[in-house]
């Protein structure tokens, strides 16, 4: 079973941290919707999910939500999109890899503390709005 950490225990981890927990959270949310709606091979299903994950799919993803967030959820945003020590890769414009590590910090915080409905309601206003799976 995942360990649930205090709200106030997980505003306080890093952003970093946050992010690095939180692109796991999107990842398992991306490849449980493709599986559950696409019957096909892993090469179609990779391929679907890497456009859900990618940095610019995921900068899009917080421009459909910043409006419905909470004032919290709004700090956990700002402070994911200007955490330190990022490292952008290649593929990505260095402004879409903030949003994005914004997106994952958001993402980590939720499931963190004990909020993954709210991740899961979040996600699907996002793939309704974005819907990059079908």
């Amino acid at each position: 079973m995942l360990e649930i950490l205090s709200e106030s225990d997980t505003f306080a981890l890093s952003p970093n941290i946050l992010a690095f927990y939180g692109d796991c959270v999107w990842e398992l949310l991306v490849r449980n919707r493709i599986v559950t709606r696409h019957r096909t091979n892993a090469g179609k299903l990779h391929e679907l999910a890497v456009a859900m994950v990618r940095a610019s799919f995921q900068c899009e993803a917080v421009s459909v939500i910043e409006p419905l967030l909470t004032e919290r959820e709004n700090d956990i945003l700002r402070r994911g999109r200007n955490a330190g020590g990022i490292s952008v890769p290649k593929s990505a414009k260095p402004s879409e890899y903030r949003r994005a590590t914004a997106l994952e910090a958001l993402f980590g915080y939720l499931k963190l503390s004990g909020q993954g409905t709210r991740a899961e309601e979040l996600f699907e206003i996002i793939c309704e709005a974005l819907p990059a799976d079908e």
